[in-house]
């Protein structure tokens, strides 16, 4: 049952909830629980503060699902993304305060990235080009970060970006374009390779 489910696509999964099967929306919630954290994790820079809103997000899609409210259909990962931005933006809102650019140490998006079993040390080489990687995304603009987050981490298309950040595609892809010329500059200015 449970490796049929796995191959079932996410439409029907959220009819399948809504009638009643609860194991639906744990499939579906196992499917995208990477990107959404790790988007959230983007956001707010902190490991504790992204498992809170991680939580509401889910809360907040199994609340709609069951009240018949979902639209988006076959649209499923922008739409919880675009609930875990909007989560972010409403946290910080109340707090007052807008997100720090830089990350604290614990706070690491790589974190939440699966890599692969691979020798101690190709994995220490990987954490090494990730920490940099992470250093240089940090310096750049919110802007320019956040689309080459979506795109690179999260795996979405420029339209889906465009309509979670509410931009239009060609403002995303102008982002994500300056966004690596300016990666680029960082990493000569810092003679680093990758």
């Amino acid at each position: 049952m449970k490796k049929e489910m796995s191959q079932v696509s996410d439409t029907e999964l959220i009819k399948a909830f809504q009638e009643g099967d609860t194991h639906a929306v744990e499939v579906l919630i196992n499917r995208y629980k990477d990107k959404v954290y790790s988007s959230l994790l983007f956001y707010v820079k902190d490991n504790y503060l992204a498992e809170d809103l991680f939580q509401d997000v889910f809360i907040k899609i199994i609340d709609t699902l069951q009240n018949k409210r979902y639209t988006e259909e076959g649209k499923f990962l922008p739409w919880a993304l675009r609930i875990a931005r909007n989560l972010c933006l409403d946290y910080f809102r109340k707090v007052k305060r807008n997100p720090s650019v830089k990350t604290s140490e614990h706070s690491d998006i790589f974190d939440v990235l699966q890599l692969s079993d691979d020798a101690a040390d190709t994995k220490m080489m990987q954490g090494q080009s990730h920490d940099r990687v992470r250093m240089m995304l940090d310096l750049l603009p919110e802007e320019q970060r956040e689309i080459i987050v979506l795109r690179h981490y999260a795996n979405l298309s420029f339209k889906e970006i465009a309509q979670i950040t509410n931009c239009s595609i060609n403002t995303a892809l102008g982002r994500m374009r300056y966004g690596l010329i300016n990666l680029r500059k960082l990493m000569a200015e810092k003679q680093i390779a990758l």
